[in-house]
């Protein structure tokens, strides 16, 4: 392959880890405040992106009111998972937990077979498909607004976590749970909050990363594991370390195309996710689970 073909597949998994990266925001949002390891959370981004395909194309409603609608009905099924299913068995050991948001998981592939079928959904760019030339290399607008996304998402919420009283308060609720309840704090108003967020920034991800690959009912497996691998490689619980991990993960996955067929890439999350488990398995920046510096 020739240089700028390397170059293209760079681009391609910046684009692609950055989508790694919002995912990987949503684990640790949740994580940092109910310790809960939702790894349903790759169905938000599977569901953000066939909600708004079906306003966008079988209601005919414009794309910035079908993405506004998509990220609150995720939002909605979010808090509706929390509070019906994972609420009451709060208390459960780590690994129940786990198994309880995989069973979720798989509820929600086959909910969207149902209703979507089995074939990946596109949808449109945010502004257009005319590439920007960077020498011999292209680069897709689209790929600039998902970039742009996970800086604006991650800069959100170290503002929330560290300057907002909502955001101190769901640290609190995850450091000290039976304190923060003492002092007032309402930890199921805060755990419903990480919830909240974290499916939002989920959606939103789904929303992106539909203008530039279709998403289908099994993308929700897929984003998940490949989100969880990049908050593990960049040290559970940091933000920033989230990104850095989706970012190495996907430009990995990207240029490992270029040297084997494209159905193998998704081996690289399992190889990396072993080798940082046995090598660092404090991840890229070691950052500790309710550390709220970043």
């Amino acid at each position: 392959m020739a240089l700028t073909d390397w170059l293209q597949l760079l681009v391609m998994g910046i684009a692609q880890g950055a989508i790694f990266g919002l995912i990987g925001l949503g684990y640790v949002t949740i994580y940092r405040t109910s310790r809960v390891v939702n790894m349903a959370q790759g169905s938000f981004v599977m569901l953000g992106a066939l909600f708004a395909y079906s306003f966008l194309n079988e209601l005919g409603w414009p794309f910035w009111l079908s993405g506004a609608v998509s990220v609150a009905g995720v939002v909605l099924v979010g808090l509706a998972m929390y509070q019906l299913v994972l609420r009451p068995i709060i208390k459960m050991s780590l690994v129940g937990m786990i198994l309880a948001t995989i069973a979720l998981s798989i509820l929600f592939e086959n909910l969207a077979l149902l209703r979507w079928g089995g074939y990946g959904k596109g949808l449109p760019p945010f502004t257009g498909v005319k590439p920007l030339w960077v020498g011999d290399v292209a680069v897709a607008p689209q790929v600039l607004w998902v970039v742009g996304l996970t800086a604006a998402v991650l800069v959100a919420l170290h503002i929330l976590a560290n300057y907002t009283r909502l955001g101190k308060q769901m640290t609190a609720t995850a450091t000290r749970p039976m304190a923060a309840s003492l002092c007032g704090i309402s930890t199921n108003k805060m755990v419903l909050a990480a919830f909240a967020i974290s499916a939002s920034v989920g959606a939103l991800g789904g929303i992106s990363i539909g203008s530039v690959v279709p998403v289908a009912y099994v993308s929700g497996g897929i984003f998940g594991l490949n989100g969880f691998v990049a908050a593990i490689l960049g040290g559970w619980g940091s933000s920033m370390g989230a990104v850095l991990g989706g970012l190495t993960l996907g430009i990995l996955e990207s240029l490992a195309t270029g040297l084997m067929p494209a159905g193998y890439k998704n081996a690289v999350a399992f190889v990396l996710l072993l080798l940082i488990l046995y090598f660092r398995p404090s991840g890229l920046l070691g950052k500790s689970a309710t550390e709220g510096e970043d």
